[in-house]
C-alpha cells in the first residue's frame, strides 16, 4: 500500500476509537485530517503513521495553507482539529498557539449577507428531504436537526422542543411556533410519518444514509449554502423582536443605537442565541452583523 493510504488508515483507526461529537462533527473532522494527510504527502513528507506526527509536520502544512491564502477562520478550524488529534495520540503540546503560528484574529463582523430567503425547493423530489428543508427554513434548524427531528414529539403547541440527541453538542432547545407557515410545515412533517415516534429519517435508513440522499437532492436542485436558511431565520426574528432591520440588512449599527435600543438589541440577540442553539451572544454577529 502507498504512503497516503497508510497515513489515512492510521488516522481512521485513531478516530475510530474517539467518537466525540455529532456524526456531522466526526465526518468533518475526518475530512480535515485526510486533507492534512494529502497535503503532507504532497509536500514530500513520508509519514506513514499519524502517531509519528511531529511539530515540524504541523508547521510545514500550516505555512503551506497560509501561502495558499486560505481564510484565517479556515486555518484556525483545521488547526483546532489538529489539536484534537494530537490529544488523542498523546502529543497535545506539539501544536503551537495561534499567536506563535501567526494566525490573526477572526473577523466577527461579516461584510456580506449570507441569508437565503425563499429558495426554490420544487426540484427536490424526496418528500422527507423537502420537508426537512422547509423546517430548516421556518425554524432555523441545522441540517442534522431537520433530519433527526421527531415532529410529533417536538410539537408542544406553542413551542417546538428539540431533544438533546437531535442537536449539535447535545444542546436541546425551545423554538417558539409563531406563524401559520411554521405550523403548516410541522403538520406536513407529521403527515408523512407512519408512526408518532418516527423522525424524518425514513425507516431502514440511517442518519448517514439520509444525509447523503439530502446532499444529492440539494446538489441536483442547484441549491447552495443552505446554512443561509438559518441566517434568514435569524434576521426575520431579529426584526420581529426589535422592530427594525438587522445591521447586515441595512439596519442601524450598534454605534447608532440609543441606550434603550441597545438594550432591546441585546435582549433580542440573547433570545436568538438560545433559539439557534448557541451559548454566546457574540455568535449572533455572524447572522446579523453589529
Amino acid at each position: 500500500m502507498g504512503i497516503r493510504h497508510d497515513l489515512q488508515r492510521s488516522i481512521y483507526q485513531t478516530l475510530k476509537h474517539n467518537r466525540d461529537g455529532s456524526y456531522a462533527t466526526q465526518h468533518d473532522r475526518k475530512n480535515i485530517l485526510y486533507k492534512f494527510a494529502d497535503d503532507l504527502i504532497t509536500q514530500g513528507y513520508g509519514l506513514r503513521d499519524i502517531r509519528g506526527l511531529k511539530e515540524k509536520h504541523i508547521l510545514a502544512i500550516i505555512k503551506f495553507w497560509q501561502k495558499k491564502e486560505l481564510k484565517t477562520s479556515t486555518i484556525k478550524n483545521r488547526t483546532s482539529v489538529l489539536r484534537y488529534l494530537c490529544v488523542q495520540i498523546n502529543k497535545k503540546n506539539i501544536v503551537p498557539s495561534n499567536k506563535k503560528l501567526n494566525l490573526g484574529r477572526r473577523r466577527y463582523v461579516p461584510t456580506n449577507n449570507r441569508a437565503l430567503y425563499d429558495p426554490d425547493f420544487s426540484k427536490i423530489s424526496n418528500i422527507h428531504v423537502q420537508v426537512s428543508l422547509q423546517l430548516q427554513r421556518v425554524f432555523g434548524l441545522r441540517r442534522e436537526e431537520a433530519l433527526k427531528i421527531k415532529p410529533w414529539l417536538a410539537d408542544k403547541g406553542k413551542y417546538l422542543v428539540l431533544d438533546d440527541s437531535w442537536c449539535k453538542g447535545g444542546r436541546g432547545r425551545y423554538i417558539p411556533i409563531l406563524t401559520d407557515e411554521q405550523r403548516f410545515w410541522l403538520e406536513q412533517a407529521k403527515k408523512i410519518l407512519l408512526s408518532k415516534g418516527l423522525s424524518l429519517i425514513p425507516i431502514k435508513k440511517s442518519y448517514i444514509q439520509q444525509r447523503s440522499i439530502y446532499d444529492k437532492q440539494v446538489l441536483r436542485a442547484g441549491l447552495k449554502n443552505l446554512h443561509g436558511l438559518r441566517h434568514a431565520y435569524a434576521q426575520r426574528r431579529y426584526k420581529e423582536l426589535t422592530g427594525w432591520e438587522a445591521p447586515i440588512n441595512g439596519g442601524s449599527k450598534a454605534s447608532q443605537l440609543t441606550s434603550l435600543q441597545k438594550q432591546i438589541d441585546y435582549e433580542a440577540r440573547m433570545t436568538l442565541t438560545e433559539e439557534l442553539g448557541h451559548s454566546r451572544e457574540q455568535i449572533t454577529v455572524n447572522y446579523l452583523g453589529r
